[in-house]
């Protein structure tokens, strides 16, 4: 009975310790990225800034402008593509880049999995915090949509709860693939990944049409399934465009759920191999 007395307060004390390390290693990397935040802002805005420049206002200034058949602007159908797309982006980049320098030049990782933290806790807090960085490209680019676009762009949040839901898993799949990427890739491939994995993904993820458009190409529509940026896309059109044609609701938060969790679980499981390595 002594012996279980003192046990639990000692499992206590250990769970304890081990959110403290959690929240050290995120304050830590909070504080690299406030150092780093002009930066971060100019990584984060400059893919959107050029497709919102070109397409919502070069184009229909010089007559090249389109709508979809029901005559909603063509902002109002990239904004949620682009939301998604810089979702992605930083939570790869603020990942797999980190991580193929702190596992060949600088060695840093190591001295992370030295805290009194779970080697997967050290991964998972990597995905957290790139998910927090993943929020913010993601409130960035509103701004951009509303004020540069020669043609109106209408959206509204209509479904707060929706809209949260859609970019917190979206961001944790994007923090997931980076985990995934910065552990199965040697370090002098990741620029090559970049060319090879993510602009496909992004192109075909339904960010410039909605998915529901791909029916023309009825093998193609079923085919970006397995992209999670297809998902990410269709829930924040749902959210904020919902007269925009999407996805059931249902089918967007069961896949970004799923790829969350198969993801994160390859990840770690990666780290982890790398790491005991």
């Amino acid at each position: 009975m002594t012996d279980l007395a003192v046990s639990m307060p000692r499992a206590g004390r250990g769970k304890s310790l081990w959110w403290s390390s959690f929240i050290g290693l995120i304050l830590r990397d909070v504080r690299v990225l406030r150092r780093d935040f002009i930066p971060f802002v100019i990584r984060t805005g400059m893919n959107p800034l050029l497709f919102v420049f070109v397409f919502t206002y070069v184009f229909p200034k010089i007559g090249q402008g389109f709508s979809s058949a029901n005559g909603t602007s063509f902002g109002t159908v990239l904004l949620p593509g682009l939301i998604s797309v810089s979702i992605m982006f930083q939570g790869i980049a603020a990942v797999a880049m980190p991580l193929s320098v702190e596992f060949s030049a600088t060695g840093e990782i190591y001295d992370r999995v030295m805290s009194p933290l779970p080697v997967a806790g050290v991964a998972i807090e990597k995905v957290v915090f790139s998910a927090l960085q993943s929020v913010l490209a993601a409130v960035i680019v509103f701004p951009m949509v509303v004020l540069i676009p020669s043609t109106p762009v209408h959206f509204a949040i209509h479904d707060w709860p929706l809209l949260v839901s859609v970019v917190i898993l979206a961001s944790l799949a994007s923090g997931a693939m980076g985990l995934v990427i910065g552990t199965a890739i040697q370090p002098q491939q990741i620029g090559l990944i970049f060319g090879v994995v993510v602009v496909p993904v992004t192109f075909l993820g339904c960010v410039y049409y909605p998915w529901f458009l791909l029916h023309h190409v009825r093998w193609l529509q079923y085919l970006v399934l397995i992209n999670p940026i297809v998902y990410m896309s269709e829930g924040l059109r749902a959210a904020l465009t919902p007269d925009v044609p999407h996805m059931p609701v249902w089918a967007v938060l069961g896949a970004l759920t799923l790829s969350t969790a198969l993801l994160g679980w390859w990840g770690v499981r990666g780290f982890l191999k790398r790491v005991v390595s």
